[in-house]
């Protein structure tokens, strides 16, 4: 079984600057992409952004040059630092990650809000 734990969210003012961290946990050989999702009120699920296990990156069009992904993998930890905030960044962030157990699996964070306030 793979855990992931989120942590690093709260309330924050627009502009302002938050890290999140999420470190996995667990029985598993490896872990390919990780990556960190978004929901808010009354809206789908959408991706922020993913990091391969060679640290290629990839980001939503909304927070490219305010989010950097990266990633330790000696740690199993991926971490968000989100610059510049504003109030359309208020969600609930999950963190994914896919993890070689005795396949290939995803699994989720349970979650942690961020809120921007004006």
């Amino acid at each position: 079984q793979v855990q992931l734990v989120e942590s690093g969210g709260g309330l924050v003012q627009a502009g302002g600057s938050l890290r999140l961290s999420c470190a996995a946990s667990g029985s598993f050989f490896s872990i390919n992409t990780m990556g960190w999702y978004r929901q808010a009120p009354g809206k789908e699920r959408e991706l922020v952004a993913t990091i391969s296990s060679v640290h290629n990156t990839v980001y939503a069009d909304s927070v490219k040059g305010r989010f950097t992904i990266s990633r330790d993998n000696a740690k199993n930890t991926v971490y968000l630092q989100m610059n510049s905030l504003k109030r359309e960044d208020t969600a609930v962030y999950y963190c994914n990650g896919e993890f070689w157990t005795d396949y290939l699996t995803d699994y989720w964070g349970q979650g942690t809000q961020v809120t921007v306030s004006s």
